[in-house]
């Protein structure tokens, strides 16, 4: 079919795609080539990823080594779908997850392949707690996001996100306040402990603790190392188990490869997926430890349980990148360029605050509009970036991991730029 050469390319987006779609609507380019972390729309212009793949392209766009083995792979006749049979792809894939990380950080967990998206990878970890405990009570936390379909979804707390289900079917879920979620004055730990041993408190004994370390959707909000263990120990003082959503916060995007490395917990259960596969292809997993490994045989399936073209890239990402320390140094240092220029950004905002931590930080710059207006500009001016948050209040840097030094400076005076545009203006409309 010919391509649409008419002036307006979008056209047909907006006559026969779904009104569910949401990126393109704050950046209507129509993009058609990427590399590294650049992105070019059908007019040649270049735009700077902030965003890449909500987190899903943490080794940039098109990497050339997976680029190179999964070309090579198809080439060949290699196997494009095996449902869960044993394949030369997937066993390499796991011998190389097993030696490169999971060994290295004294874990034991069984790889179980879901659905392609995060969002079953967290269905599967609910289903089996409560398989496990025989119990239907999920804690999960304000602010947490967990997928859309409808188990996840009601581990979420985004009422827009609940609202599209259509039904008031969101049950078996207790949402329990995130640290500092009300301030700092209250104590999140106390509270929830104090729930849990009160019988009279109305909340069902759990199955499991359902957290994400760094809340991407919610606002980057960081939970600490303490407030981690509290959960841990509660979880284990009550007979649940404790899943930590690594879905967003993980493969690298805080600066090592699982999120809560440096927190001194063992998750019993651990959804990953967006940057799992290496290069954006869907790929979803759930680490279960060993003990916990109950299900029956085809309990929890689906046509595409484990991507065939993925374990390919998934094991070259893990070569390239976790075979030694060099890359999280890497990552520790950007981290600390990331920090320098968003306070630069904070300081023009009176009242702006840091979230987040790693290469997954951001402004929390108090207003929705005027969060949306930055990236609005940042996005006309060639930076594509996003909003985050309750009330979308938070400026969100989901940079590729591999993002050079200089392309990194260079986004950053994008963004300061548009910064400083929209401050202004929101000065003189106060005027």
């Amino acid at each position: 079919m010919p391509t649409d050469t008419s002036a307006d390319h979008t056209a047909i987006f907006t006559r026969r795609e779904s009104e569910a779609r949401s990126y393109c609507r704050a950046m209507p380019a129509m993009f058609n080539r990427a590399k590294g972390s650049e992105l070019f729309d059908a007019e040649g212009k270049r735009y700077i990823d902030f965003l890449a793949g909500c987190s899903s392209l943490n080794y940039g766009h098109n990497d050339p080594d997976m680029k190179a083995a999964l070309v090579e792979h198809m080439q060949n006749d290699g196997i494009t779908h095996a449902l869960d049979m044993h394949t030369q792809p997937k066993a390499d894939f796991l011998e190389t997850f097993e030696r490169l990380i999971l060994k290295p950080r004294g874990m034991d967990h069984k790889v179980m392949m879901t659905g392609p998206t995060g969002t079953n990878a967290v269905e599967s970890a609910m289903k089996l707690a409560r398989k496990v405990t025989g119990r239907k009570n999920i804690i999960a936390f304000t602010n947490g996001f967990h997928g859309m379909t409808m188990g996840a979804l009601a581990a979420t707390g985004n009422t827009g996100k609940r609202g599209g289900s259509g039904m008031s079917a969101l049950d078996g879920v207790t949402h329990m306040p995130f640290e500092d979620a009300f301030g700092p004055d209250v104590d999140s730990l106390s509270l929830i402990e104090q729930m849990l041993d009160n019988p009279s408190s109305g909340v069902d004994a759990p199955a499991a603790f359902l957290i994400e370390p760094v809340q991407g959707e919610g606002g980057l909000n960081a939970a600490s190392a303490e407030f981690m263990q509290g959960i841990a120990r509660i979880a284990k003082k009550h007979g649940a188990l404790f899943i930590v959503d690594d879905i967003q916060a993980g493969c690298g995007r805080t600066g090592t490869f699982f999120s809560f490395e440096e927190m001194g917990i063992e998750p019993d259960l651990i959804p990953l997926a967006k940057s799992f596969s290496g290069m954006g292809l869907p790929f979803a997993a759930l680490l279960i430890k060993r003990e916990y490994d109950i299900w029956k045989p085809a309990e929890h399936n689906g046509t595409f349980r484990g991507n065939t073209h993925a374990f390919i890239t998934a094991r070259i990402a893990l070569e390239k990148f976790w075979a030694d320390d060099t890359f999280q140094k890497e990552l520790a240092e950007k981290s600390v360029m990331l920090t320098t220029a968003l306070q630069q950004v904070a300081e023009m905002v009176p009242g702006a605050t840091l979230k987040g931590r790693g290469l997954m930080q951001g402004v929390d710059v108090g207003s929705g509009d005027l969060a949306g207006d930055i990236c609005a500009r940042a996005f006309e001016k060639g930076l594509v970036i996003e909003t985050s948050g309750a009330h979308d209040e938070v400026v969100k840097v989901l940079a590729p991991l591999t993002t050079t030094p200089a392309l990194f400076r260079e986004g950053f005076d994008i963004l300061l730029e548009a910064t400083r545009e929209a401050t202004t203006n929101m000065k003189l409309a106060a005027e």
